[in-house]
């Protein structure tokens, strides 16, 4: 098939501009899959399709990685079973394993999309999170160029051969280029709390109010959600229920104050929103796994 020839053919682009790596079979095999630090997510091929026209797909078992989608320019639509989205610039989305799918570029303004397939023992955990599921649908992102400058050393890098080294690098910038994509909103800092969710708000709302004693009734009516529906979104981002979490955020403090001052633990505790300072040493016991005066005692040893 000749590269200046447009359209899609047995589920490959081929086109002007066209970049495209795919992983030997065999290189995965003898290389990644038995290596401990890249079986767990690793890339299995990569691409670039600038202004793909008559670029479509469809895969009935889908595939047995996952496929991260970014739209720089164009639209396009794609489909997980029945439900059909459509896709413009600045969105990305994540199709998951063996899931049946089609995507295809607009006829009048095709797309151009970078795209990684990644897989490795880890997917079927990693699509239970919340993170990645809400990304099945169309996200619109901020990009700061950083997406598109990690792409290229991945590419590059692939293109000089697989030696493990080439391997490692490309691999583990794979999971900072997903961050950019699955975790954008936190590369860049926002000042406007209007765009944050409740949950992110609810934490820092509890940094805040770090020393102070805040119940799950007050954190609910703070968001205008019931105690139920609050905790279980709060559960279902952190996996964690809201005053657990809190718990953690207070102890952490707790560390760093026995860490760098000599605050007693009676006084550490009251600093921490405690009144009883036996209350608080068996919850911080619970949560670091060691009373206070242990930790204090084992930090200074090391």
């Amino acid at each position: 098939m000749k590269e200046s020839k447009e359209g899609s053919h047995k589920n490959i682009w081929y086109g002007v501009g066209r970049q495209r790596i795919e992983i030997p079979r065999a290189i995965l095999k003898s290389r990644i899959q038995n290596n401990l630090l890249l079986k767990h997510l690793h890339i299995a091929s990569i691409g670039y399709y600038p202004k793909a026209k008559d670029h479509y797909t469809y895969r009935k078992k889908g595939l047995s990685e996952n496929f991260i989608f970014y739209c720089v320019d164009g639209h396009g639509w794609y489909k997980i079973g029945d439900q059909r989205y459509e896709v413009g610039p600045s969105e990305f989305f994540i199709l998951p394993q063996y899931v049946e799918h089609a995507y295809a570029s607009s006829e009048e303004n095709p797309w151009s999309i970078y795209w990684i397939h990644f897989g490795g023992d880890a997917l079927s955990e990693l699509n239970k999170t919340h993170a990645v599921q809400k990304n099945f649908k169309p996200t619109h992102i901020k990009t700061g160029g950083e997406i598109i400058s990690i792409f290229t050393k991945i590419y590059k890098t692939l293109q000089l051969g697989y030696s493990i080294d080439n391997l490692l690098f490309a691999n583990m910038c794979l999971t900072h280029f997903l961050t950019l994509f699955v975790y954008n909103d936190r590369h860049f800092e926002t000042t406007d709390r209007s765009k944050l969710d409740c949950v992110d708000s609810a934490i820092l709302f509890m940094q805040e109010h770090i020393n102070e004693n805040i119940s799950l009734s007050d954190l609910s009516k703070h968001y205008n959600y019931s105690v139920s529906r609050f905790s279980n979104l709060f559960k279902q981002k952190t996996g964690y229920a809201p005053i657990d979490y809190f718990l953690q955020m207070k102890m952490q403090k707790a560390c760093q104050q026995l860490d760098f001052t000599n605050q007693s633990v009676k006084e550490i505790s009251f600093n921490m929103g405690f009144d009883d300072p036996y209350y608080f040493s068996k919850r911080f016991k619970t949560i670091i796994g060691v009373s206070p005066k242990q930790y204090r005692t084992m930090k200074k040893n090391e």
